[in-house]
């Protein structure tokens, strides 16, 4: 890896931390990045999953105050998505590379259809799956969100909002702090995985976690600051660029 190459790992790991707290989605930035630089398919992914971990919790801490009162939500929630992590992960071990290409565009669109559409589906749904917790759907939900999480992890912050959303009764704001908990959490699953049979590009994983936990914070204040519709106009619109780069690029 050249200076310039490392450079622009570092300021992809950046922009990847903000928008990956923002919004979800910052493996759009960097995984193409790190291909750049000729590294392998996998070896990207699993560098990429390690090195945004630092990220995810810098996030996180970051939207401590929403994040009060949550713990004895996370707690079920996490261990659903560390079950479906663990499995992605596994996934990406054994299966052919491009097996989800089909699949992948599908579930994005799918869940930037439930951002845009999650106060009508809150208030149609109260009483009926809305939980305080969110129950067996939202944690069956995460699950299966957790395995594309843990096999590669573009967008999985945007399943999660959508989901959590739609089956949460909470505000905007809490569901993308529960979010950065739970991205955190799945990387993190996906990463110890990783370490013993993945080939890993410590340089690259390195300078991506130096580059994102700086940048989260600044996203978290930036998102932190913006009403729910602006906050969900910018998830829709950054989720929209990326299911383009998706199908198109």
């Amino acid at each position: 890896m050249t200076l310039w190459e490392a450079l622009a790992v570092l300021v992809a790991g950046f922009a990847g931390g903000a928008l990956n707290t923002a919004v979800g989605s910052g493996t759009l930035v960097t995984f193409p990045v790190l291909l750049a630089t000729g590294l392998p398919p996998v070896t990207a992914t699993v560098s990429n999953a390690l090195g945004l971990i630092p990220g995810s919790v810098s996030g996180a801490f970051a939207y401590r105050r929403e994040l009060t009162g949550q713990r004895p939500l996370l707690v079920p929630l996490c261990v659903s998505a560390a079950l479906g992590g663990l499995c992605g992960a596994a996934l990406l071990m054994v299966l052919p590379p491009g097996v989800f290409a089909t699949v992948v565009p599908v579930l994005v669109g799918l869940a930037l259809l439930l951002i845009a559409a999650q106060p009508l589906l809150t208030r149609a749904l109260r009483g009926r799956l809305v939980r305080p917790g969110g129950g067996l759907p939202l944690r069956a939900g995460l699950a299966l969100a957790s395995v594309y999480g843990g096999y590669f992890s573009a967008g999985q912050g945007i399943l999660y909002v959508a989901l959590s959303g739609a089956l949460l009764d909470a505000s905007l704001q809490r569901v993308n702090a529960l979010k950065n908990v739970l991205v955190a959490q799945v990387n993190a699953v996906a990463a110890a995985f990783f370490l013993v049979p993945a080939d890993i590009d410590w340089r690259a994983a390195l300078l991506i976690a130096a580059g994102a936990t700086a940048g989260a914070p600044l996203g978290a204040r930036a998102a932190q600051r913006l009403r729910p519709v602006a906050l969900r106009v910018l998830i829709l619109t950054v989720g929209t660029a990326g299911l383009l780069h998706m199908t198109l690029g």
